[in-house]
């Protein structure tokens, strides 16, 4: 984890990566927590022996919206503003969900810092590539260009 004193000092770091998380795994009853909470039950995610039989992944998957709901936890393990009293997830200006993930399976998120801007009062609007990458695949589960307001 990367510790910053003030959003001044994190500023400075545009066009930099800023961290990589831990692995997290991706477990069937978060899939089935997740479902529930969203209305999504479709097959693909929550009944196992269905996704086993007619799914060309042979597995449950997560929602690609589980995936980038770890966004916040997992920015928190990358990163720490020490003068920061308040964050808001202020949207995403894309959003690419490239790889299923697989019930069991593992991801991480690495970010880099893309700009930051003044926003009032006494904060900035910070701009995250975020790359949640899956364990032992080439390509990323989901990549996401991240927009979050920070105020000290």
């Amino acid at each position: 984890m990367k510790t910053f004193e003030t959003l001044a000092e994190f500023c400075e770091q545009v066009g930099q990566e800023i961290g990589v998380s831990a692995w997290e795994t991706i477990s069937q009853a978060q899939i089935n927590a997740f479902a529930d909470a969203t209305g999504d039950h479709q097959w693909i995610h929550i009944d196992p022996d269905k996704a086993a039989t007619d799914s060309p992944f042979k597995t449950t998957i997560a929602h690609g919206f589980l995936t980038l709901s770890l966004a916040p936890k997992l920015m928190a393990e990358v990163y720490e503003i020490r003068s920061v009293k308040m964050g808001v997830n202020y949207g995403a200006n894309k959003v690419r969900f490239t790889s299923p993930v697989p019930a069991g399976s593992r991801v991480r998120m690495r970010m880099t810092l893309l700009s930051t801007e003044p926003q009032a009062p006494n904060g900035i609007r910070a701009t995250a590539a975020c790359v949640f990458e899956l364990e032992a695949h080439e390509k990323p589960a989901c990549v996401a260009e991240l927009v979050t307001l920070l105020f000290e």
